[in-house]
């Protein structure tokens, strides 16, 4: 059994930040990959940051440069620092974990569409313009 808990979210304006986090518990370790999605109202759900085992990372191109993903491996604790918020920004974002087998150019093209073996219930992330 595996647990992702996510913590964080709240509501800022536009052109603030925000870090979110999602701690796993239960029988995984610091060798799953994890990832952020996005969902937003009337809007399907989009990936948002990607760590590999490795440490490589992936992200949406309308985060890059805004975005940081990373983890911590001693309690396999995935963090989000969002910079530079944006109004369509605004979501609720989920963690996903997944025993990550393969290699990064692997997952690098195929995070967002596969399924992942562990979702959290989400934060809620809202961006006042």
């Amino acid at each position: 059994q595996v647990t992702l808990a996510e913590s964080g979210g709240g509501s800022v304006q536009a052109g603030g930040s925000l870090t979110i986090s999602c701690r796993a518990s239960g029988y995984i370790t610091d060798a799953a990959c994890m990832a952020w999605f996005r969902l937003a109202p009337g809007k399907a759900s989009e990936g948002v940051a990607f760590i590999h085992r490795t440490g490589g990372t992936d992200y949406d191109d309308s985060v890059k440069g805004r975005f940081t993903v990373s983890r911590d491996n001693a309690t396999v604790t995935l963090s989000l620092r969002m910079n530079t918020l944006r109004s369509d920004d605004s979501g609720t974002y989920t963690c996903a974990a997944d025993p990550c087998p393969g290699e990064f150019s692997y997952w690098r093209g195929s995070w967002r569409k596969i399924w992942w073996a562990y979702r959290g219930q989400g934060t809620q992330v809202t961006v006042s313009s």
